[in-house]
């Protein structure tokens, strides 16, 4: 087999009694193209796939025992009823006030009829769900800061006089309690030992190169952050992009092209399927978090190929999330690992939300299962999080970074990363690693406070009878509210308790699975966490929210 090929396997017609030991393959055949036979069936991405049987056993859609199913289940059929029966409303009531509001209010709606020949920029019906539901919840939504983002926040008080649609500040701050920042380890801070690392990188080489890495940005801080990357999540080399949003949408079709084929999560975060559609690869989605739907969407793609050809996909990519912001769950990373073994697809982890906030060290997903992160072809996280600063990275094999570095238009077109941020990556990066002298228990201090805090919030919730989602020591922890006006009255009863919290529905989650989610931090105190949980409760008793109250109560009665 050439350099640079992969192992392929072949329909037969003979069963295979035991799959065979799968070999070891260049990491650095991701981003080259396989040739294409009748012969070949699929380019893998770290082993030779064992031949399938000619009449495989059909593979059931239930989930594992141990895995969970993307339905909610024990959701009482009166909230589900009255959810959809809500958004309902709200869309028929919506259309009525259009019809009325275009005959007697017609320059209300002049951006949406035809202007001097020009076509509006949106219809009324592309239009509609923000005119009509996003517009009534506007307060809740960027809420304007003055001051470090950190486990309390000031905000910047405003008012309204015309049901949203203008806002004036009043000149006050309100001092609330943070749940809403993904500050996980309580780096976004204006004073420490991070903070005097930035003004001192600053004083040494500025602020910004003011030019592509490609052409004079590439600094002896960008490439020696970037040396440390590597090391802190065990690949061979990484690459640092200035933007989080474009290390997956930019990156991933430097990856893959026409002839390849995408398999993502259903629920993967917008920047991946951004990434994934500017490719031009095929895309195909299985089941949240299901590796028996993953699988048989693996065995119906090798033995079909490609539409209308049928020839074997040139490169299979496999696309997750290592913890999945709106759901608070953690992928099935080990099963998925050997589903990876035994069909040889490369496999494609967003750790956006995960590095630097799970597993013991802070390692990621990889860390909190004890798995390999060899055993991942592409490492991808960023650095918004946990870290306190901006942007992201793609980690893996040398030969996989360098074809990045000239073929990636982040890495050629895109600005390079600005000084301040890399001297808070790196040395937020060195208190994690314990490679700080001065602060080096410091980091490992924040991990297992973020751990200690998560646990206690959720478990907190649960008792109270809340409905919530997530896998246990998840930094984000949503707590559903189904109705859609119980959504701002949520976050505009938090407010008024001084509490900051992110409330999120259709389109970013299913049409009945309303939420609020709750970001904890290592910078919150129990004290913290015992106010909020006392105020939530006090909300929830007025929304009626704790639907697993009468459950609750029977368990600890038994």
């Amino acid at each position: 087999m050439g350099k640079g090929q992969r192992a392929m396997t072949t329909f037969t017609t003979q069963v295979v009694d035991a799959p065979q030991e799968p070999e070891k393959l260049a990491a650095s055949d991701l981003f080259q193209t396989v040739p294409a036979t009748s012969a070949t069936l699929i380019g893998s991405a770290a082993s030779a796939a064992p031949a399938l049987p000619a009449n495989p056993a059909p593979i059931s859609a239930e989930p594992l025992p141990h895995e969970k199913p993307h339905e909610i289940k024990d959701i009482p059929a009166f909230t589900m009823v009255t959810t959809y029966l809500s958004f309902l409303l709200i869309v028929v009531l919506a259309h009525v006030e259009d019809f009325f509001g275009k005959l007697f209010m017609p320059q209300k709606y002049i951006q949406l009829r035809v202007q001097n020949g020009y076509a509006p920029m949106v219809t009324d019906f592309e239009s509609l769900w923000h005119r009509h539901v996003y517009a009534r919840l506007r307060d809740c939504f960027n809420r304007p800061i003055g001051s470090v983002a950190g486990g309390h926040v000031d905000l910047l008080d405003r008012v309204t006089r015309d049901y949203n649609r203008t806002f004036q500040f009043t000149g006050k701050l309100q001092n609330v309690l943070n749940l809403a920042s993904y500050n996980y380890l309580g780096f976004a801070q204006s004073e420490g030992p991070c903070a005097d690392k930035v003004e001192e990188a600053m004083r040494e080489h500025g602020i910004t190169q003011a030019s592509t890495r490609a052409e004079a940005g590439r600094s002896k801080l960008l490439v020696e952050t970037e040396e440390m990357v590597a090391r802190f999540v065990g690949a061979e080399s990484a690459l640092i992009v200035s933007m989080g949003y474009a290390t997956n949408a930019l990156n991933m079709p430097a990856l893959v092209s026409k002839g390849c084929l995408i398999i993502s999560d259903e629920l993967n975060h917008s920047s991946l399927v951004s990434g994934a559609r500017l490719s031009g690869a095929t895309i195909r989605v299985f089941r949240h978090n299901n590796t028996r739907d993953l699988e048989k969407q693996l065995r119906r793609s090798i033995a079909q190929g490609q539409p209308r050809t049928h020839r074997p996909w040139k490169k299979i990519l496999v696309v997750v999330e290592g913890l999945y912001s709106m759901e608070g769950e953690f992928c099935n990373l080990p099963e998925i690992i050997e589903l990876r073994r035994k069909y040889g697809f490369y496999l494609y982890v967003d750790e956006a939300h995960s590095i630097g906030a799970l597993g013991k060290r802070g390692r990621g997903i990889c860390d909190h299962f004890g798995v390999d992160p060899r055993e991942v072809d592409v490492l991808m996280g960023t650095f918004t999080k946990s870290f306190g600063a901006a942007g992201g990275y793609i980690a893996g094999s040398r030969e996989l970074i360098d074809h990045l570095r000239t073929h990636s238009y982040s890495a050629t077109y895109a600005e390079a990363m600005s000084v301040p941020v890399l001297a808070q990556v790196s040395s937020s990066m060195r208190m994690i690693m314990g490679e700080d002298r001065e602060h080096a228990l410091e980091g490992q201090q924040r991990l297992d406070q973020l751990a200690i805090n998560s646990r206690y919030f959720a478990s907190g919730l649960r008792r109270l009878g809340f409905m919530t989602l997530g896998d246990d020591g998840s930094p984000v922890v949503p707590l559903l509210l189904f109705n859609p006006a119980k959504m701002s009255a949520f976050s505009r009863e938090c407010l008024k308790r001084n509490i900051a919290v992110v409330v999120v529905s259709f389109p970013a989650t299913p049409i009945i699975t309303s939420r609020v989610r709750f970001c904890i931090s290592a910078s919150h105190t129990r004290a913290d966490l015992d106010h909020a949980l006392e105020q939530v409760s006090e909300i929830g008793d007025l929304l009626l929210l704790k639907l697993n109250k009468n459950k609750i109560t029977e368990e600890k009665a038994s």
